[in-house]
């Protein structure tokens, strides 16, 4: 939900260069994308790959 409000926020900023259905087309995905997450339907996954780099990654949290 922070996306979209970030979205809705600056798209003043952006608004001269998109029309008015591709913001209803961005928002409707972000808004979706929100509703898959807190429904535990979708999960986020991030592969980091590294050059010459022996061992395990520890990502930070």
């Amino acid at each position: 939900m922070a996306w979209l409000a970030n979205f809705d926020a600056h798209w003043h900023e952006i608004a001269d260069r998109y029309n008015e259905r591709t913001r209803r087309m961005f928002r409707y995905y972000l808004s979706v994308c929100a509703g898959a997450f807190r429904a535990r339907d979708l999960q986020l996954w991030q592969v980091v790959y590294s050059h010459r780099r022996d061992g395990r990654y520890d990502a930070p949290r």
